[in-house]
């Protein structure tokens, strides 16, 4: 069955949704079709050992659940079975067919569902069918829908067990794609474009040299699977390039309908469905240990976090075991902003890498741009960049197109990682930009409007998934493409070779740098703390005195927390009365010294007899208010030392450099900052390191301006329009 069959077959399940219209909006058209193909395939599979079964079940019934699962699964082959005599099957003689009895058929549903083993069951459960049932009962719609789909032979036979499940694993996937694609607004929480995934599995594989070995046992493993889509392209990537290939495919999510749909592809392709587990993969990791009871790890990791999802409902699980179990845990390098845990999904991932002894992993992971820059150096998002650079895993960052995706339009990176690089790699760092290696959607999906050129998919388009993937394995430095831009400023095409001809009219050739080789060290930096002495100046002036009255240590004088009146009326008169000695302080001084002081030690040395002369004696706090009100910042002012002579920093001048980690801090210090400011200091105490990948700084365009003469002539286009509408309305 190829490729085009594939879809047929899925268009003409999907065409029953005609039957939908009106009581179903199109974007819940997936909760009917996706259970009942499910359901038609597990009848199809199990029609030919129906009687057999329910001999085998009469011989054992009463048996420990156990032993009737065994038996029973002996019987019919696969990993689950059925108890119900009905069937899905159109009526015929010696079956009973649900068909048989219309007026009964919903109840009859239910039981003939609730007759299927508990693994099935919970699909089903989870699926919340049940709903569907009724609603298309009370609607009349359910006889014609079971009839049609009766209608469908899902058991292909012809073909080999494992044929026919690689067969009905393509028409239930792209099930999948076409009712994700219709619940566009709500699709990008667990439904990740095809070429999406086909790049990431790409970028993931093509450096394993161990995939064609006579068969090689792989474990893939999604931690957000959603409807499976990655760990379905994975598969079939191994399986292509290798029939004798065994990967085992592992996941966790933890929305219902999107574990159910992920969970009946494992079965429908005869995978191991138990190990798709339901659930939150931050506080109940599914995956933690294996069977024996040892750390799991896998061969292969791939994600699609949501973006900008916050963690605070698992925010006192995180953190406590990122506190109590540091790097034995997953979360030891530290956590990201609450609004944001993407980051938790990597960490999550790394903790799960195989030991590069025993062959080590790779990760493929889509992020926004948040985790390429997000937070400053000490903080969460820098703290987990610096642990996975300096410990070498990171080995690509990949910016893809905007508008890709069905719920968001922004842009997205595939972030490649690895604890077993080439050797050529180490130390090292790729950036592709291959935001221009995209064509327009024939229909925007919500807000997917471009996809990544792929030819296997479309056969006219260019072949870009394989031009990005040649880049990554090139790794060279520099790389350049050809893109050809219309007079918009939009991709037209991307091409590896010099163009060559003439240039269609208002069109443009640019070559582009689109593959760049960095360092480690590259990314990093040193936060250093600039500081400034403090130089203020001080006058007893009208206008400075009466800030006095602003200062919270002047104000809070003339208050009082007592709840009980009098008292508080007592100690408010006397904070009134402390106040005004203050004031008459002040105004005493203004009289002996009305000149500008230019030194704080001085100002102090003058005050203090005054103070001590009217008895005011002022607290600390009430001289650091005073000392506020009366001072400036003045540059030619002398600067303020503490008592043991240290010279004090001004925070308002205070200012941070980030000096790159391969660079001498000294040395950037007296060449950037000296020459402008020679009385600045660093405050080592102050500084940290932090991590960044600034991808779109190193792959700036600079775009020149266009010529005055263009703009002037185009707004004056634009002038003439609106004098001419202007014109039609009064007209």
């Amino acid at each position: 069955m190829n490729t085009e069959t594939h879809r047929q077959l899925a268009n003409d399940i999907w065409s029953i949704c005609n039957l939908l219209r009106g009581p179903y909006k199109r974007n819940e058209y997936r909760k009917v079709i996706l259970p009942l193909t499910v359901l038609r395939r597990f009848d199809c599979l199990l029609a030919p050992t129906k009687t057999q079964a329910l001999e085998t079940f009469n011989q054992y019934k009463g048996k420990p659940e156990s032993i009737i699962r065994s038996v029973m699964q002996s019987a019919t082959g696969y990993p689950f079975y059925s108890l119900s005599k009905l069937e899905l099957a159109p009526s015929q003689k010696g079956r009973n067919s649900l068909l048989d009895d219309p007026g009964n058929l919903a109840p009859n549903l239910n039981s003939y569902i609730n007759g299927y083993s508990p693994n099935i069951r919970a699909i089903f459960d989870h699926f919340k069918f049940g709903e569907q049932i009724n609603k298309m009962a009370e609607k009349n719609l359910l006889f014609q829908v079971i009839q049609k789909f009766a209608t469908f032979d899902l058991s292909f036979s012809g073909l080999s067990a494992d044929q026919a499940a690689m067969q009905m694993g393509y028409v239930f996937e792209e099930l999948i794609r076409i009712g994700a694609e219709q619940s566009n607004e709500e699709a990008g929480e667990h439904f990740t474009p095809r070429e999406v995934i086909k790049l990431m599995v790409n970028l993931l594989l093509t450096p394993e040299q161990d995939l064609r070995r006579s068969h090689v046992v792989k474990t893939i493993y999604d931690p957000a699977c959603g409807t499976g889509g990655m760990l379905s392209v994975a598969e079939k990537y191994i399986r292509d390039l290798n029939s004798e290939a065994k990967p085992h495919l592992y996941g966790q999510d933890w929305n219902d309908e999107a574990w159910a749909v992920c969970r009946s592809d494992m079965l429908i392709k005869g995978e191991d469905a138990d190990n798709i587990a339901l659930g939150d993969t931050f506080t109940k990791d599914a995956h933690a240990r294996d069977e024996q009871g040892q750390k799991r790890s896998f061969d292969y990791m791939l994600a699609n976090p949501p973006f900008g999802v916050e963690w605070k409902q698992q925010q006192r699980y995180i953190e406590h075991e990122r506190d109590t179990l540091g790097y034995q845990g997953r979360f030891g390098a530290g956590t990201p902003r609450i609004n944001d845990g993407a980051l938790l999904f990597l960490q999550h991932m790394i903790d799960k890498m195989r030991p590069a002894s025993e062959g080590g992993s790779r990760i493929g992971i889509v992020f926004n741009g948040s985790p390429l820059f997000t937070g400053d150096a000490g903080g969460g998002e820098s703290e987990i960049r610096r642990w996975i650079i300096e410990n070498d895993w990171l080995e690509a960052v990949v910016a893809l197109p905007d508008q890709l995706f069905y719920n968001t339009g922004i842009s997205t990176y595939i972030w490649v990682l690895t604890n077993h690089k080439e050797a050529h790699r180490k130390g090292k760092v790729q950036l592709i930009d291959a935001r221009n290696h995209w064509v327009p959607m024939e229909k925007s999906l919500g807000n997917k409007r471009r996809r990544i050129g792929d030819p296997s998919d479309k056969p006219k388009d260019p072949d870009y998934i394989g031009d990005i993937t040649g880049l990554h394995g090139q790794f060279q430095k520099g790389a350049c493409r050809w893109v050809l831009f219309d007079k918009d400023g939009k991709v037209v095409t991307v091409t590896s070779t010099a163009p060559t001809g003439d240039t269609p009219e208002g069109q443009q050739w640019k070559q582009l740098v689109v593959s760049k080789v960095f360092d480690n060290d590259d990314f990093g930096y040193h936060k250093i703390t600039v500081e400034r002495p403090l130089r203020l100046n001080f006058h007893a002036t009208p206008e400075r005195l009466a800030r006095l009255e602003d200062e919270t240590a002047f104000k809070n004088l003339a208050t009082s927390a007592k709840k009980d009146e009098a008292a508080r009326l007592i100690d408010i008169a006397a904070g009134e009365q402390r106040q005004q000695q203050i004031r008459d302080l002040l105004a005493e001084f203004a009289k002996r010294h009305p000149e500008q002081i230019n030194d704080r030690k001085m100002f102090l040395d003058r005050l203090k007899p005054v103070d001590r002369e009217l008895n005011v004696r002022l607290s600390a706090p009430e001289l650091k208010a005073v000392v506020s009100a009366l001072s400036e910042r003045d540059e030619t002012a002398a600067i303020c030392r503490n008592r043991e002579g240290v010279t004090e920093p001004d925070a308002e001048l205070r200012d941070n450099e980030n000096v790159p980690l391969k660079e001498s801090i000294q040395a950037y210090f007296e060449r950037e900052v000296l020459p402008h400011v020679p009385d600045a200091w660093i405050d080592h105490s102050k500084t940290k390191i932090g991590y960044e990948i600034p991808l779109n700084r190193h792959f700036y365009r600079y775009e020149p301006p266009r010529e005055l003469a263009v703009i002037e002539s185009e707004i004056k286009a634009l002038e003439a329009d609106i004098v001419r509408l202007l014109g039609e309305v009064t007209a």
